[in-house]
């Protein structure tokens, strides 16, 4: 997989005729995230990407945030209390004030998650938060959440940076945010927000450069030990990472859920049938795929949900999952040419830019012209009949993956199980936990979507940093990356 071509090349030379420079082990952590120069943007209006979630993640806090292993832990509410019938969520908020100096009320992060369900709201969490009953303030410093019924991991969505607590552009911290000119932004633990930081002397290590940039640009960096960190990769930049000949094996793998597979573009043509959907599916060698990057065959997945989430531990499967391969692709063929007739079948694939991408359409191509479907690819914002799906889960939930795969997010859909879906809103846990499972048997029969595996989502990480540790949501506070002071 020889990848160290005009990618890495190309910025290594831009790095030789860069005047950045490094204070040694002493100095600022450097963080490259893998998108574009971070921002600190509203949630509500627009999508984050990786620079941008960690920068949101470091200024400005939700009630709770994920350490280090991707467990919840205290963020603004100092403490919380769950009722005994998991329906209501009661935080206590700790001293805490906004980046101007005022203080923190109950009232504005009852306003702001308020926001992120209303009518106008495109926060992609959304679909999930409609479970809530209410939110209401109690006193100065406690709000209470109440929910429509149980939900498991309920904290693991309020610890998302989508819920992150920010007012005019205004975060509580614990960092504080300074642009760069070069597009960077220096992040530096406020006074009084860390007990090493009130202990600071000349040393700089628990500051943090933050960088958006693309993938061959943020390797070489790392490669050139001009940054500690480099995170936000994804299988469409796995062969790069893999190419570039790095010192000690920094690659990271954090193992995460969610979907990672093919979505329906439109609802009319030959995708518009079930069947040529299932054949589609079942004519892909999805073990040759993990082989192709390296990957264990073990995130290979058939079905739309991994097993063992907690409110449908047992997947449905497709019938057609336990027949090997030779003779899925048989049955697969029957069907393309029992539907297509004799005019040829071409399909055009949305894709991402990226190496990795172009080897898992080159995959795609030649297990489906072996059942006689020819595949093209264009961009990923193209007018197509197919588009990848790379999404991390937001909480080891059913809900999150079906409700993605919902009429009101897929043009190919089946409406009964969204009634499914509504009903299980509200519906006491036992119930629940069947609709659940029968919406997921129903988008499995109408094969909605192609399932290929999990998400892949890596990083590079220095020896300085003895705070990383693999997570299963991919999500970083700086604060625990960097290292203690000497």
């Amino acid at each position: 997989m020889a990848i160290r071509t005009p990618y890495l090349l190309a910025a290594l030379a831009a790095l030789a005729l860069s005047t950045a420079c490094r204070e040694g082990a002493r100095g600022p952590v450097v963080v490259s995230a893998i998108g574009a120069p971070p921002e600190l943007a509203n949630p509500n209006l627009e999508p984050l990407d990786v620079p941008s979630e960690l920068l949101i993640g470091a200024v400005a806090q939700g009630l709770v945030r994920f350490d280090a292993a991707g467990q919840v832990e205290p963020a603004l509410a100092q403490s919380w209390i769950v009722s005994d019938d998991g329906l209501r969520y009661t935080f206590r908020i700790g001293q805490v004030t906004w980046s101007n100096g005022s203080p923190l009320t109950a009232d504005q992060v009852v306003r702001r998650l308020r926001a992120a369900i209303g009518g106008s709201s495109r926060n992609p969490l959304k679909p999930l938060l409609l479970a809530i009953d209410q939110i209401e303030a109690m006193t100065g410093n406690v709000l209470e959440i109440s929910l429509k019924s149980p939900r498991p991991n309920f904290l693991q969505l309020l610890a998302q940076p989508e819920l992150a607590i920010i007012r005019n552009n205004l975060g509580t911290g614990p960092f504080r945010a300074d642009p760069q000119r070069d597009g960077s932004v220096l992040l530096s633990l406020a006074e009084g927000d860390d007990e090493e930081a009130e202990e600071a002397d000349d040393d700089a290590s628990r500051d943090v450069i933050l960088r958006g940039e693309r993938a061959p640009l943020a390797i070489a960096r790392f490669r050139r030990d001009l940054a500690d960190f480099v995170t936000g990769g994804t299988v469409g930049e796995l062969p790069l990472a893999r190419s570039a000949a790095l010192r000690g094996n920094p690659l990271r793998f954090d193992p995460v859920g969610g979907l990672f597979g093919l979505g329906f573009s439109r609802n009319d043509g030959i995708v518009a049938n079930p069947e040529v959907r299932r054949a589609l599916a079942m004519a892909i060698d999805r073990a040759a795929l993990a082989t192709a990057f390296a990957l264990p065959e073990t995130l290979a997945r058939e079905s739309l949900l991994p097993g063992g989430l907690d409110e449908v531990p047992v997947p449905a499967r497709p019938d057609w999952g336990a027949n090997p391969l030779p003779a899925r692709r048989a049955v697969a063929a029957s069907i393309i040419a029992q539907q297509a007739g004799e005019d040829p079948t071409t399909l055009r694939v949305a894709l991402p830019a990226g190496p990795g991408y172009r080897l898992l359409f080159a995959h795609l191509r030649r297990d489906w012209r072996a059942i006689g479907v020819m595949a093209e690819a264009v961009e990923s914002e193209a007018k197509a009949d197919i588009r990848l799906v790379d999404a991390v889960a937001a909480a080891n939930v059913a809900s999150w993956y079906l409700r993605r795969l919902s009429c009101a997010s897929s043009l190919v859909c089946s409406p009964e199980a969204d009634n499914m879906l509504d009903a299980a809103r509200a519906a006491p846990p036992a119930e629940r936990q069947q609709l659940l499972a029968n919406a997921d048997r129903l988008l499995t029969e109408a094969a909605v979507f192609i399932p290929l595996g999990a998400p892949v989502r890596w990083s590079l990480v220095s020896p300085r940093l003895i705070g990383f540790q693999p997570n299963p949501f991919g999500r970083r506070f700086l604060g625990s990356l960097v290292p203690p002071r000497r």
